[in-house]
Formats: structure tokens, sequence, C-alpha cells
């Protein structure tokens, strides 16, 4: 079982199918697949969330019916069990990300269910003190996806990656203070999912910061930082001593106002194509020394996907050591790249 963003079920279908996989059941931000050989390695896409091993499902709305199926089926699953100690449960995306305002969070349904789970379960099976913990790397976890309140699917997986060990892989993230916008939220966890290590005291440039979301958060991280965008900031992230604003578009500047930048964060409201024009001529330049790009695509609508091939060769013909390219949990329609130019 594989969840991803309420919209992009298509695109997980369609690499699933290339890796061999059958569709099975589906509701929007939820696909369920099969193989024929039963230790192919869980499907991946630059859409899929979360893929899980499924064990069971069941419909009703007795909880602790559901539960007690789910507790045979692991119970029948794993003969001579070893305790889990991860238990992970989370809600399809009902919605699209940003309609109504809806984000992918952890709500009080999952945390009721999951603390009933906890509760009637034998401690031979899962002997966790919480739910919807971070697991640690290579730990095996119980998963259970509440695709209705009254519909559960539940499964496993192996944590191996960032989105892994959070709980539907969405990462807990407790700011210092209210972020100026929901941009902060998608820096954080772009910047733990690409494993770049920013350190304080790096520049870093943001463009399209305003009003200063990835920037608030880069300041807490204790980095400089440097916002291009045409439009003004908020007064909270303009004031900070390490913070310098430049109303331009990033396109229309010297090279040598990046002389110093060791990373880049790529977030604005323009076509990939556009994008990638402004990115190349700023990274490709001698005497640049950025050693990473966070660089935001957006798509737009879902059947701009077929385009990403295209862009990513395109910025694999910049020579960098490494590609990786993601629909992150707090993007839109839209994907993350982290590109390692050094």
């Amino acid at each position: 079982m594989s969840t991803c963003a309420n919209g992009a079920e298509a695109w997980v279908k369609a690499d699933a199918t290339r890796q061999g996989w059958r569709l099975a059941f589906s509701r929007p931000g939820f696909v369920t697949l099969k193989h024929d050989d039963p230790a192919a390695d869980l499907p991946s896409g630059i859409f899929i969330r979360r893929s899980c091993h499924s064990i069971g499902s069941e419909r009703g709305s007795d909880s602790n019916a559901l539960i007690a199926k789910l507790a045979d089926d692991f119970q029948t699953k794993f003969s001579d069990p070893v305790p889990f100690r991860t238990l992970h449960v989370w809600s399809r995306d009902r919605l699209p990300i940003g309609k109504f305002g809806f984000e992918p969070e952890l709500d009080a349904l999952s945390d009721a269910v999951g603390g009933q789970i906890l509760a009637h379960l034998p401690k031979t099976l899962l002997d966790a003190d919480k739910v919807n913990g971070i697991a640690d790397a290579g730990a095996t976890v119980m998963d259970v996806v509440l695709v209705e309140p009254n519909q559960w699917f539940w499964g496993w997986h192996v944590a191996r990656d960032w989105h892994d060990r959070w709980p539907g892989g969405i990462q807990p993230i407790r700011p210092q203070v209210e972020p100026v916008s929901r941009a902060y939220f998608k820096a954080a966890e772009s910047i733990a999912w690409s494993g770049f290590e920013l350190r304080p005291g790096d520049l870093a440039v943001d463009v399209g910061s305003s009003p200063g979301g990835a920037s608030g958060l880069l300041l807490e991280m204790g980095l400089r930082v440097l916002g291009i965008d045409p439009a003004e900031m908020d007064p909270s992230i303009n004031e900070h001593p390490n913070f310098q604003h430049v109303r331009a578009r990033a396109g229309d500047l010297k090279r040598s106002v990046f002389s110093d930048a060791k990373w880049m964060m790529v977030d604005s409201n323009v076509k990939p194509d556009q994008t990638l024009s402004t990115v190349e001529n700023i990274v490709t330049h001698p005497r640049v020394p950025i050693e990473g790009v966070l660089l935001t695509l957006k798509l737009g609508n879902y059947a701009m996907a077929e385009n990403l091939d295209r862009w990513l060769d395109r910025i694999r013909s910049w020579g960098p050591k490494d590609v990786q390219v993601r629909q992150l949990t707090r993007n839109r329609c839209e994907v993350c790249c982290a590109i390692r130019m050094r």
C-alpha cells in the first residue's frame, strides 16, 4: 500500500506498474498494489510518500473489532513475533494540499486510534510507549492507514530514510516562533530529506524569499541569508541582523552577488523552464561556489509531470554530483529537486 498527495495517484500507479506491480484498491491519496514476487522491493517513485507491506484491512464502526482483526492478522503473519517498537497511524490526504487550507497532519483521530491500539495489543506484538514517534533508522514499523474513519489498512515497513522514519512521512516539527509562511515547513523538510549539511555562518541565497518562511528557518539555524524577491519581506525577517534583502529578480543580478554563497533555495511562482534558466545561469558560472540547491518546480497541474524527465536532463547537464527529486509531503502540485553541485 502506498500513500501520496491527493491528486498524484496516476503517477504513483504508473511508476508502480513499471516496477511490476498490479493495481488493486485505491482512493485519492491511497493506492494498493499486488506483485507476483513476494520478495519484490516496495514500489518507489517521485510521488510516493510512503510505501508499506500490506497485511490486511477491515471496515466497521466498532474500533475494538477492528483492532482485534489487526492483532490477529499480525500474529498470523509474524508467527514467532518479535515486538514492534514503533507504531505509525495516519489518515490519507482527503483533499489536495492547500484546498480549503488542508495540510497533511497527524490529526486527533490518528492519535485516538493509535492510543486504542497501544492499549489493546499485547506487549509481545507491540512494545511502544507512544504513537507516531520518529522511528529509529533500520527499525521495523507497524503502520495503520485510516483510509476512512471506519476503514483501516495495516501493514509494516522498514525505516530507511527520513520519510520512512516520520509517521505517515510527515515531519514532526515545532517552530521556535510562529512561521511567517508555510515555506518554513517546506524548507525544513527539504533540508532534512536532502542530507545537505547547512552550518551556522554559511551564506544561503533564498530565491523567491517573500514573505520569509524559508528565510526564517535558515536564520533559526544560524545561517546568513540573502533573500531575493521583488516583493516585501515580513518585518521580523527583514530586521534580522543576518538577513539581507535584494528587491530584484535573481536573473537580473550580477553573478558577483552569489560569489560567497554556499547554498541556494529556490521557490518562485514561475514556470519550471524559466526557473531552470535562472538557476542554470547562476550555478554554472565559474565564480559561483554554490554547493547545493533545493529547487522547487511548480507543476501547476499533475499532467505537467510528463516534463520531469526533460527538466531533470537539463539539471544533469549542469554537471552536478547528485540529483534527487521528490514530491515532499508539504509540496502542493510541485516537486523538490535536491542538487548537489560539489
